[in-house]
């Protein structure tokens, strides 16, 4: 029997990739809470609006998930963003009192812009003359500086980030959360050049990428004329070239629908079971729950790090301190809906950077992406982050922090209306935070879990990824993990 710590989206997907080996069944999930999803929230308004406080949209490269979700026959419930939606291509960062959009076409990447005051493409120059530095590790802005220029980390980069995961790159890994460049300029000695190599061969094959636009432009052809929804949701990703995409009804009917899956197929949801504390034997598990005493013979835990590591410190003080050690921010999420349109743009959102000290992380423009009502407006308002105590120490309620997010809606959008209804959430650590150091500690970790045998396989955010495609391959390969 394997228990699975946590009801979020990370460990309902455990479960299901666990349906797949008997030898993990049966399987059962303990939720704290009363209610399952994690962080995946969908509200809906007496209206028939929606108000997200957490993921809406997800990026269209996210294999599992579109598989994930054909599987659970919700392919229908999926609404496309495509590449060429203003949704998708127009996307804000506030700064000096304006508002400047990110350059979205190679026109955009060779003329100046008003962000930098200079082009993308003069990131080249700055990339070519930068000196190597062989490190193990360091901060996003250190690397991003080092390389591209402080305007590119402190206008660019750091809203970003906020965007992702409200920290500040001053503290966060860029070998973890930059993984790809960052290995590139340690190899290659500019990031630049050596992605050019790493794709040299790709580049060179012009007639297979000739043959395949060809073969693409026809499979779309085909899909205007017939409007054929059999393909595979990956598939009709590429050839239909989303950018992202959301679903219909809400973002939590995925957690709701893969609840219902697998609880049709003998998984055991026990809700308001709080794990108190993990004792592993030579054979087996015990699981102090809610006061009782369970056994099982595998734990599979998507509970924060942090949260994990209070379970098992007295037995296991060292892998306890190293899992305490992966911090977390508060993020105030703040949901607004106008009686009619009043943006100004039609975008995707809007991010901030810190240097501003304005107390939002951004705006998304939920409206835009994914329509409800053709005359209204709804708004998501991040706030908090790593600013989190800064901001809010002396007064998070509900009403101060509804009035910081109309504040400064109506500042930045220039918007003369009132929301006609708000919600408010506060997600107390709800993002880890991979700070300088993240992969070296992941590695003690997975290296103290193998040499003492301990039974216990880890998904969720706090490991190799904060978005929900990579929690969700994230317990994929923590099933996979297992060793029998």
């Amino acid at each position: 029997m394997t228990a699975i710590l946590g009801g979020g989206i990370s460990g309902l997907s455990a479960a299901y990739y666990a349906l797949e080996n008997p030898k993990l069944t049966p399987l059962v999930i303990l939720e704290a809470s009363n209610r399952i999803g994690g962080w995946i929230r969908s509200i809906k308004q007496p209206d028939g609006t929606i108000f997200e406080t957490g993921p809406r949209v997800i990026r269209a490269n996210s294999h599992d998930l579109l598989n994930l979700v054909e599987e659970l026959k919700l392919s229908s419930k999926v609404i496309p963003i495509k590449i060429n939606h203003p949704a998708a291509k127009n996307r804000y960062i506030y700064t000096d009192n304006v508002l400047h959009c990110l350059p979205n076409s190679l026109k955009g990447i060779v003329t100046k812009n008003t962000l930098l005051n200079r082009s993308l493409s003069s990131l080249l120059w700055n990339d070519f003359k930068a000196t190597k530095v062989h490190k193990d590790d360091e901060s996003i802005y250190s690397f991003v500086q080092r390389r591209f220029g402080k305007d590119v980390s402190e206008k660019m980069v750091a809203p970003i980030l906020c965007g992702i995961c409200g920290g500040d790159i001053h503290q966060l890994s860029a070998k973890s959360f930059m993984t790809n460049i960052f290995e590139t300029e340690q190899k290659y000695g500019s990031v630049f050049m050596g992605l050019v190599q790493k794709k040299f061969s790709e580049i060179l094959n012009i007639k297979k990428e000739k043959e395949n636009k060809l073969r693409n432009t026809n499979e779309t052809q085909k899909i205007a004329k017939s409007n054929n929804t059999s393909l595979h949701l990956v598939e009709r990703a590429r050839i239909e070239k989303w950018s992202v995409w959301g679903l219909e009804g809400g973002f939590e009917k995925l957690p709701q629908t893969l609840a219902e899956n697998i609880t049709k197929r003998g998984v055991n949801i026990k809700m308001k079971h709080n794990c108190e504390q993990i004792i592993f034997n030579k054979n087996y598990v015990e699981l102090i729950v809610n006061g009782n005493v369970e056994k099982y013979s595998h734990i599979i835990s998507s509970l924060p790090a942090k949260n994990l590591a209070n379970l098992i410190q007295k037995q296991h003080p060292e892998l306890s301190r190293e899992l305490y050690n992966i911090p977390t921010v508060t993020i105030a999420v703040v949901n607004l809906q106008f009686s009619e349109n009043v943006l100004p743009i039609d975008a995707f959102g809007v991010l901030i950077p810190p240097k501003e000290e304005i107390p939002i992380l951004g705006i998304i423009f939920d409206s835009c992406a994914l329509p409800q009502n053709s005359k209204m407006t709804v708004l998501t308002v991040m706030m908090g982050g790593a600013w989190f105590e800064k901001y809010f120490d002396k007064c998070s309620s509900e009403e101060h922090l509804k009035m910081i997010a109309v504040k400064y809606t109506n500042q930045l959008l220039s918007i003369n209306e009132y929301p006609k209804t708000y919600n408010v959430s506060i997600l107390k650590d709800c993002i880890p935070q991979y700070i300088i150091g993240h992969a070296e500690r992941l590695t003690r970790i997975h290296d103290y879990i193998s040499a003492h045998k301990i039974p216990l396989a880890l998904c969720g955010s706090s490991y190799h990824g904060v978005g929900v495609s990579h929690v969700i391959l994230s317990a994929k390969e923590a099933v996979s993990s297992i060793n029998q």
